[in-house]
């Protein structure tokens, strides 16, 4: 007879959730937790002849290589670390902006229809709309130079032949992209706080502003910290599509990133050993920065990761 507090009992109770969960749980095991037995191929001189149990362990030479030897490894760190700041600034507090915008608007229709075009770009592929910034950004056709033009009489702008324009124009279209269906999740936290505390809050003479400082911002800080924890944890990494379609020699001063990088030894040199040990330096600092903010998130507010 199965226990009620048995782990067999819990199983059969729960199945259908359980069985909900299963294409999720070996989808992460087969494409994320086996892959990784691949990692001791950064500290090799992998021969696809030979495999991984037989090619040459060199220890950390790849790494070293990267470091000290290439010439472009720290303009490489410095363009990631630079467009990632710059989206973690610009990028994802326009989310919770917007989220609390569309909780503050009282006409209904108008809410839903801004919410729909707000969530549109999100559907569109990365080709798609690597396409239209080209195509917006063009010297000769593009819309917007034809208003600096015509409406403001400045010289045409070759937007994506400047480095000192590619990271403006990488995190304005992350944030075009993915600001509407980013606020899914703040207005889900704002639709979960209590309704008596704006009543109250009216009762105490708090206005609109007050009530959107300290009732519904503050509702929504729990959610903000477990996606800024989760948002560390991809620092090191980029849009690597949308900047493998914008980048050019032109601008590779600035657009050139790990990501990029990794690509063209990894796939174009067919330097396997060095891409996975680049990667492998990337992945450790992204579990750092996890673990170091799941830790200042833990000592200093209730949220947490673990």
């Amino acid at each position: 007879m199965i226990q009620r507090n048995g782990i067999g009992y819990v199983l059969k109770k729960h199945r259908a959730l359980y069985l909900l969960m299963l294409p999720g749980i070996l989808y992460y095991i087969i494409f994320k937790y086996v892959p990784m037995y691949g990692v001791i191929i950064a500290f090799q001189d992998y021969s696809i002849g030979r495999g991984v149990l037989d090619s040459k362990f060199v220890g950390f030479k790849h790494f070293i290589e990267f470091f000290y030897v290439n010439p472009d490894s720290w303009k490489l760190i410095r363009n990631t670390v630079m467009l990632n700041v710059y989206d973690l600034l610009f990028h994802f507090p326009a989310p919770i902006i917007l989220a609390i915008f569309f909780h503050e608007l009282k006409n209904k229709m108008f809410k839903r229809i801004a919410q729909s075009i707000s969530y549109m770009p999100h559907f569109l592929s990365t080709v798609v709309i690597a396409g239209i910034l080209v195509t917006f950004l063009s010297p000769q056709t593009g819309i917007i130079n034809f208003l600096l033009v015509k409406v403001f009489g400045m010289e045409p702008i070759l937007f994506l032949g400047l480095p000192e324009w590619f990271r403006a124009i990488y995190v304005s279209s992350e944030i075009w992209q993915k600001i509407g269906w980013g606020t899914i999740l703040y207005l889900a936290a704002i639709a979960g706080i209590d309704p008596t505390l704006y009543e109250a809050a009216k009762m105490d003479g708090a206005n609109r502003y007050h009530q959107m400082r300290h009732i519904t911002f503050i509702g929504m800080v729990p959610v903000m910290i477990i996606l800024f924890v989760l948002t560390l944890g991809h620092f090191m990494e980029t849009g690597f599509q949308k900047i493998l379609l914008l980048y050019n020699s032109m601008n590779y001063e600035t657009s050139d990133v790990i990501n990029t990088f990794v690509y063209r030894r990894g796939i174009l040199d067919a330097d396997f050993s060095f891409a996975t040990a680049v990667g492998l330096f990337q992945s450790v600092i992204g579990l750092i920065l996890v673990i170091g903010a799941n830790r200042i998130a833990r000592k200093h507010s209730e949220t947490s990761l673990w």
